[in-house]
């Protein structure tokens, strides 16, 4: 029985890949394209979800943060369902539907952008931030289940993924995050020609200045880089 179950999650899974490939790739080119554009100017990427799909937006955050495969400088971009202190006073004092809405009125500016992860697409949490959002002039964006929904009627654009199951459209939002950061990565590369290359020469740079600086820490194996 274990075995029959398991073969017929990856068989949904493989259903609903065909049909997301089709439209998810300019989808999430055209978000990674002018989400570059957008944090590289200095704007900001506002994140929210609940339950697992906080957790695939969290994901979002930290290759933006970090990073998704070479290194690059970090870009902000905050996951709104990660400050438990916040999201727990907000709901306990003002209900639970403003959580996400009350933090994108304090930290969104125009210009900003706020994705928006739900598998219902209907989270009443989520639909009350993206009001906000557009009212603050920012730009919404929604990974949803199957359409029409709520939320992506909500949003400025959505990606939206035609799967009965939530774990089938979690699965395909993870792959739609990791499409979307291939896309920002490589206009980040392209707007910054030889980016890496000085940041290496300006790594060598300073060790060498420590080098002349302290030659005995060096000598000691203390390279510090």
């Amino acid at each position: 029985m274990k075995l029959a179950t398991d073969a017929t999650h990856c068989d949904d899974l493989m259903k609903a890949l065909q049909g997301f490939r089709r439209h998810a790739g300019p989808v999430a080119q055209r978000w990674g394209v002018l989400l570059a554009s957008r944090l590289g100017a200095g704007s900001r990427l506002l994140v929210a979800g609940n339950g697992g799909s906080a957790a695939q937006a969290q994901h979002l955050t930290a290759e933006l943060v970090g990073r998704y495969r070479e290194d690059r400088p970090p870009f902000s971009a905050l996951a709104l369902h990660a400050d438990t202190s916040t999201t727990t006073a907000v709901a306990n004092d003002y209900g639970v539907q403003e959580i996400f809405a009350r933090q994108v009125a304090a930290h969104g500016r125009a210009g900003d952008v706020l994705a928006l992860l739900s598998t219902s697409g209907a989270s009443a949490n989520l639909l009350v931030a993206a009001n906000t959002a557009h009212r603050a002039g920012m730009t919404v964006w929604a990974l949803t289940g199957p359409a029409p929904n709520p939320l992506a009627g909500a949003a400025d654009e959505a990606l939206c993924v035609d799967a009965a199951a939530s774990a089938t459209v979690q699965e395909l939002h993870l792959v739609a995050v990791h499409m979307l950061c291939e896309a920002f990565d490589r206009t980040i590369e392209g707007q910054v020609p030889g980016d890496r290359q000085r940041r290496n020469g300006g790594r060598r740079a300073a060790a060498e200045s420590r080098r002349a600086a302290a030659p005995w820490a060096f000598a000691r194996g203390e390279q510090g880089v």
